[in-house]
């Protein structure tokens, strides 16, 4: 059954374009794909990904968010775009500018536009809150390479909602997990022995499972309103060590030993680390109040103990 229901007639034969068909992506393409009279789109720069999209329902879409030329049959095709594609991760001129969200907006904007863009960015953008609760009033404090460039791509989609009514939705996510998504979990570094801060040390972290996030998506793409930031995540209020506890728990696997801060630097990569520095818990009533979404996971109890596919 379609997320959205039963269409009406002035949202038939719509044709919804999903730019970074990953995970999330396709399982949003399933939830689209009940609802009478939607087509959906997905572009990959990857040949080879074609039959694979294929075999889903999908039409592939040959184009490459690096190469803008590749871009331009895209203009008018589309009555509603969703767009998951993260910003580079290599060196660039600007490290903290987001090109290939500059050049999707670009090639949107040249012919008939879309009714309404969705655009997965991140809760990395609001920095670290010392364990504050926060909505998306918060201003963005981005702390990291990856949110500044989280931050560039988010005016640059609202720019064109403001430019020509289309109407954005930036949905701000944090760590997405499932069982059945790889390295959904965290089974690998649960048996790996990874350490985790102390308690006096440690950080407030957010999740969401991926279907309530796909479910968050396509919800957005109809009811989303006009250039809008929403946070889409559960209801779970842990800090990262309880969460690696419980984990551990369910699963009957040792849980994780507990280092000091200062002593983490020596035991975790970078990136570990840089999760490590950010604390922050993250209201979500316009999710539930605005998109209408009904959490399938309420917490991460649920949905780490959901079977896989669930």
């Amino acid at each position: 059954m379609s997320l959205l229901g039963a269409l009406p007639a002035r949202f038939r034969r719509e044709r919804v374009l999903i730019v970074g068909c990953g995970d999330v992506g396709q399982r949003a393409a399933r939830g689209l794909g009940g609802a009478q009279g939607v087509r959906v789109l997905a572009l990959t720069s990857s040949p080879e990904r074609a039959p694979h999209l294929r075999a889903q329902g999908l039409t592939p879409l040959q184009g490459n968010l690096d190469d803008p030329r590749t871009l331009r049959r895209l203009a008018g095709l589309a009555t509603r775009v969703l767009h998951l594609a993260p910003p580079p991760s290599s060196e660039q001129v600007d490290w903290r500018l987001d090109p290939r969200t500059r050049a999707l907006v670009r090639a949107l904007a040249q012919r008939s536009l879309p009714a309404s863009i969705v655009y997965g960015s991140t809760t990395g953008v609001y920095g670290d809150a010392q364990g504050r609760w926060i909505d998306e009033t918060a201003p963005a404090r981005p702390q990291t390479p990856r949110a500044w460039r989280r931050v560039d791509a988010e005016p640059a989609v609202h720019w064109l909602g403001r430019a020509t009514g289309v109407r954005t939705t930036v949905l701000r996510i944090p760590g997405i997990y499932a069982p059945d998504r790889p390295n959904g979990t965290p089974r690998e570094r649960l048996q790996r022995g990874t350490p985790v801060l102390r308690a006096e040390d440690d950080v407030y972290t957010n999740h969401v499972h991926a279907d309530d996030l796909a479910r968050a998506c396509v919800l957005a793409l109809w009811r989303g309103r006009p250039q809008r930031q929403v946070n889409v995540v559960d209801d779970t209020e842990l800090k990262m060590g309880d969460y690696f506890d419980l984990a551990a728990d369910l699963y009957g696997l040792p849980r994780p030993p507990r280092v000091a801060r200062d002593a983490a630097g020596d035991q975790l990569p970078l990136m570990l680390l840089s999760f490590m520095s950010e604390s922050r818990r993250l209201r979500n009533e316009r999710m539930k109040q605005e998109l209408g979404l009904r959490l399938r996971y309420p917490t991460v109890a649920e949905g780490l103990k959901a079977p896989q596919g669930g």
